[in-house]
């Protein structure tokens, strides 16, 4: 491959009719990152989280409220707006690919959407997925990565897909209340959930086979009790004042587990919220992070087998910057490995679809269309088969049906252009 080319597909979403080839390939990448919109036109108009987040606490008491049988209509009704927002943003996201000054930056903010991945399969999360990425990733794609993951773990979206909004320390005030109910044959289930602790330690933060271990989930799980959405009048205990908090995340002191969290080898002081966050911190800044994330983006971006060398650089960088991404990114455009002739990447069907509608000059796409296209070639929007997101090599992508839906596609956008 030629730098134009690299540039131009492998860094960025693939070439317009209209677009010309970068005169210098490396210094077109790095002036992107001064130039990039957070937030989009096509973004601009749709739900924000916080308006969101009230939709599905208003849900939450309208079911509560309703007689036995109406239940299901109230949630179906929060539903129906929950997929009517999912397709706007879909569009969205496909507009803003197609439209995009700054298609490198654009591609950055799908990497980190799939790293932070939520699917949709879990219903009360259609609505959300979205607004994970506009409110979460998008402000902070340029920035210093706790500051993103800090966003995405507490984000709406998150907290109900992991199951982390009810998870209850079993010492809390909330917690032995229910373990008196349970005791009266009067439970729920409500107790501790791990699941958003053991993603943030496998697949946010440090990696797989890092050094943690059960252990130090099953800490960080209590750190993270008492985190919930706002409004939920059902993690309200003894009607006491809650932490303040943004509008799309609230910690609810009566639900968090008492006491010091050891995690890591490391001490934490009780504290509420605080205990969480100092954690997470400690996260954002572990040599192991730091290569994880090297690890992820060099194959992104350069190869399946990505070269020592630059995953190793590129870690420094995270670490000597702490956490600043665009430095690591400026590595990672400069760096020689990079701009080597052989070798390539195979794109995912979301990259393909975006290059293949690029190349034919086409700025839009309805929003089922887009949808229908990423579900016949294996990569719905916003629904991978687990918390990991799709995957990043051609053996996720290369095999030989999956090719020949590519080239029926193919032939269906360019009799429509």
């Amino acid at each position: 491959m030629t730098p134009e080319s690299i540039a131009l597909n492998r860094f960025g979403l693939g070439a317009r009719p209209s677009d010309p080839l970068p005169a210098d390939p490396r210094r077109w990448l790095l002036a992107q990152l001064e130039a990039y919109e957070p937030l989009p036109a096509p973004w601009k108009p749709l739900s924000r989280t916080p308006v969101l987040a009230a939709a599905w606490a208003q849900q939450q008491r309208a079911v509560r409220a309703a007689p036995e049988d109406q239940k299901s209509a109230v949630r179906e009704t929060y539903l129906r707006g929950g997929r009517q927002a999912y397709q706007e943003a879909v569009g969205a996201r496909a507009a803003s690919a197609l439209q995009t000054s700054t298609p490198f930056v654009e591609r950055l903010v799908h990497f980190w959407s799939n790293h932070f991945a939520v699917s949709i399969d879990k219903q009360l999360v259609i609505g959300l997925a979205g607004a994970l990425e506009a409110d979460a990733i998008r402000p902070h794609v340029l920035g210093r990565f706790e500051d993103m993951l800090m966003a995405a773990v507490r984000h709406p979206a998150m907290l109900l897909y992991l199951d982390q909004a009810r998870s209850t320390g079993p010492n809390s005030p909330a917690g032995r209340r229910a373990a008196m109910r349970q005791a009266r044959g009067q439970g729920n289930g409500q107790g501790l959930n791990e699941n958003l602790a053991r993603e943030i330690l496998e697949l946010h933060t440090l990696g797989v086979r890092s050094g943690y271990s059960q252990d130090d989930v099953t800490e960080l799980a209590r750190a993270l009790t008492g985190w919930t959405l706002p409004g939920d009048e059902a993690a309200k205990v003894d009607n006491e004042a809650d932490h303040e908090a943004p509008a799309s995340f609230r910690f609810v002191a009566g639900l968090h587990e008492p006491g010091v969290r050891t995690v890591l080898g490391r001490a934490y002081a009780g504290g509420g919220e605080e205990q969480a966050l100092a954690i997470l911190r400690d996260l954002a800044a572990a040599p192991a992070t730091a290569l994880h994330i090297a690890t992820k983006l060099a194959r992104h971006f350069v190869a399946d087998e990505p070269p020592a060398g630059l995953v190793r650089r590129l870690a420094d960088s995270y670490v000597e910057s702490g956490g600043k991404l665009s430095v690591v990114y400026q590595v990672l455009v400069t760096a020689p490995e990079t701009w080597a002739a052989g070798g390539g990447k195979f794109k995912s069907p979301w990259e393909w679809t975006v290059s293949s509608t690029r190349a034919l000059g086409r700025r839009e796409l309805p929003p089922q269309q887009v949808a229908n296209l990423l579900n016949q070639l294996g990569q719905p929007v916003w629904r991978p088969g687990s918390p990991a997101g799709w995957g990043d090599t051609a053996a996720a992508w290369a095999a030989p049906d999956a090719l020949l839906r590519r080239v029926e596609l193919a032939q269906r956008l360019a009799s429509q252009a």
